[in-house]
């Protein structure tokens, strides 16, 4: 079983940077981050496939970098150029099965979240 605990959250100013990290146990084929702001749906933000291989939400390219350290199991997500809709609770997630994407459904294991502000 996967277990997953985030971390690096906090409150940032407009264009500013912040990195995420999740400290991952267990085998992952793929892992991504997702993020969900009050009243919204919880939404893919990037995954990276065990290969290395990346996929990123429109709404971040260019400005979010998904990286993984497979030495120390640990998972990241640079953020820079924020914007107020940055905002949210991210998570890191990986899924069940050989399988890797941006859709909430397809990931089984989730940590805990770290808040996300972007004034």
């Amino acid at each position: 079983h996967v277990q997953l605990v985030e971390s690096g959250g906090g409150s940032v100013a407009a264009g500013g940077s912040l990195r995420l990290s999740c400290v991952v146990s267990g085998y992952t084929y793929c892992m991504g981050w997702f993020r969900q702001a009050p009243g919204k749906e919880r939404e893919g933000v990037a995954s990276i496939v065990s290969g290395g291989r990346t996929t990123y939400a429109d709404s971040v390219k260019g400005r979010f970098t998904i990286s993984k350290d497979n030495a120390q199991n640990t998972l990241y997500l640079e953020m820079n150029s924020l914007k107020p809709e940055d905002t949210g609770m991210y998570y890191c997630a990986a899924p069940v099965l050989l399988w890797c994407g941006l859709a909430p459904s397809g990931f089984g294991y989730w940590g805990q979240g770290t808040q996300v502000t972007v004034s």
